[in-house]
């Protein structure tokens, strides 16, 4: 099921590097030497030198070489990609972790800026903005009603560390515009959205990216569960799309035993480079297990084979993406880059997981879908495997390589009677804009209650239930609710508990009756 996109929140600087696995590169000095070497290079150089000299015409040449970029890199393979300027600064600004700026959640809500919560302890937050709130202006720069794109919104409210901005507000729930002063500060971007207890002894942890603070921040969240009593480890990998390869090597070596073989790679030159445990990690004893689906990718897929492969744990949910493949980035002056795939992964056991490609990226990108078509996700038995890519663990386990890493649990996409759409549906943009939409037209109505009065009120009637179905016919998807009831408000009431409580929250309730959590639990 796809969603219209203009129902997605726009979540400030949080941009999901799918499947990206980022590297260094070496510098480019030598290369006009290079290019002379090469025939059909200079010819590329002297054509762009020819047209920006002679052409009768004023012509942009840096967008003839964009394209040409890109024509390049799709004859090669999908993850091979010419990222411009403004994509690859809010990339490198969301994997590495924070950014400077003002700390807030927001829509553009009606051509407007609209709060759906500042960031916790971040510059906004201590200024006195609140959920709800419209910014209307920075400085004098007007922010409503020009339908600006993100990258220009952005810079009006980015700045250098300790600079100022005045906000213009109108807050809603007053009636009033007001202005505030707020000092720019490094705001965390966080790629572990939950650390709880599923039990007194199970632990569980959420990644959505693999950025440059993952490993803290999983480390830091190990100790807390651990502190707890936690003698059992869930690790949520569910629609991650990967990040950096060396921050899921350090949370694999957490688990493993000295010695015990992670991950290896091997280049064009045929060069293998292996990477082993080492002797100290703070979770080599206790049961683990990695949660995944079609939508974890690259360095997800690299943890989940890890620990699969070296009999360490047991491996939950659906086929992965199926990436295997790993990129190095070239920057270039104007801010753009290219990543370019340098080298093929591999599991512990020997198994490629890289789906294949041959028939051209479209194909590619459009072979998950089949999945749903083919009841993949409903059905263990319609996942294929090659029996040519069979491999085994240390303790004779079959495990498959040719296109993702298959469970050793498989749990079916949870729907109430075989409606697969309406989990889709509950788990995309549209249900975080009808919450808001809900709440901005009446704040007051949760105003000053607890966690606990919040859960039971939202249990106390089917109000919101049956405002989305009406939501739902109004933004013309005829989609009907009715037999699948409990899952739509148990993640309405999630989706309401996030923007007033926070992400954690979020968590608290929906996994109470998450399909995979029940299943580790049992």
């Amino acid at each position: 099921m796809k969603t219209n996109p203009k129902y997605f929140p726009v979540l400030i600087f949080a941009t999901l590097a799918f499947g990206v696995v980022l590297g260094g590169w070496l510098g480019s000095s030598g290369e006009n030497q290079f290019l002379a070497k090469n025939n059909s290079k200079a010819k590329l150089n002297k054509l762009i030198d020819f047209i920006d000299n002679e052409y009768v015409d004023d012509v942009n040449t840096d967008s003839i070489v964009d394209k040409t970029v890109d024509n390049i890199l799709g004859q090669l393979d999908p993850h091979s990609v010419y990222v411009p300027p403004s994509e690859q600064l809010q990339i490198a600004e969301n994997m590495k972790g924070d950014f400077v700026g003002i700390g807030v959640n927001f829509y553009m809500y009606n051509d407007s800026v609209a709060v759906i919560k500042p960031v916790e302890g971040g510059p906004s937050a201590k200024a006195g903005i609140k959920a709800g709130d419209r910014i209307l202006y920075a400085g004098k720069t007007k922010l409503f009603g020009r339908k600006l794109p993100s990258d220009s919104l952005f810079s009006k409210l980015k700045g250098a560390q300790g600079s100022v901005v005045e906000l213009t507000v109108f807050r809603k729930s007053e009636r009033k515009k007001i202005k505030l002063k707020i000092t720019r500060d490094i705001v965390p971007l966080k790629s572990v959205d939950a650390v709880l207890l599923l039990n007194e002894s199970t632990g569980y942890i959420k990644i959505n990216r693999f950025a440059e603070t993952t490993f803290a921040e999983f480390k830091s969240g190990l100790a807390k569960l651990k502190k707890e009593g936690a003698k059992s480890l869930v690790i949520d990998l569910r629609d991650n799309g990967g990040g950096y390869m060396e921050e899921a090597i350090a949370i694999a070596d957490e688990l493993l035993k000295d010695k015990q073989l992670i991950v290896f790679t091997k280049n064009k030159k045929g060069k293998i480079q292996k990477t082993f445990a080492t002797k100290k990690g703070d979770f080599e004893t206790g049961k683990v297990f990695v949660l995944i689906n079609e939508n974890s990718a690259s360095a997800s897929e690299i943890l989940a084979g890890a620990v699969q492969d070296n009999d360490r744990g047991i491996v939950v949910g659906r086929r992965s993406f199926g990436k295997g493949l790993v990129q190095r980035e070239m920057d270039f002056e104007d801010g753009s880059a290219v990543r370019l795939t340098v080298a093929r992964y591999y599991t512990p056991t020997g198994r490629s997981i890289q789906k294949t490609y041959s028939k051209g990226n479209e194909a590619y990108l459009k072979e998950s879908e089949s999945r749903f078509l083919n009841g993949e996700l409903l059905s263990k038995d319609s996942i294929k495997v090659a029996d040519s890519l069979k491999f085994k663990t240390p303790k004779g386990k079959i495990v498959y390589g040719g296109g993702g890493i298959v469970p050793d649990l498989f749990v079916a996409v949870e729907a109430e009677h075989g409606d697969i759409n309406v989990s889709y549906l509950m788990q995309s943009g549209i249900v975080g804009r009808f919450v808001f939409e809900q709440l901005d037209s009446n704040r007051n109505v949760f105003k000053g209650l607890t966690f606990e009065k919040f859960i039971a009120k939202m249990n106390s009637d089917d109000l919101y239930f049956n405002s989305f179905q009406k939501y739902l016919s109004n933004t013309g998807l005829n989609i009907r609710l009715k037999n699948s009831k409990g899952l739509v408000k148990r993640y309405l009431e999630a989706e309401f508990a996030r923007q007033l409580f926070g992400e954690s929250y979020y968590y608290k309730i929906v996994l109470k009756e998450d399909a995979m959590i029940k299943a580790v639990l049992k």
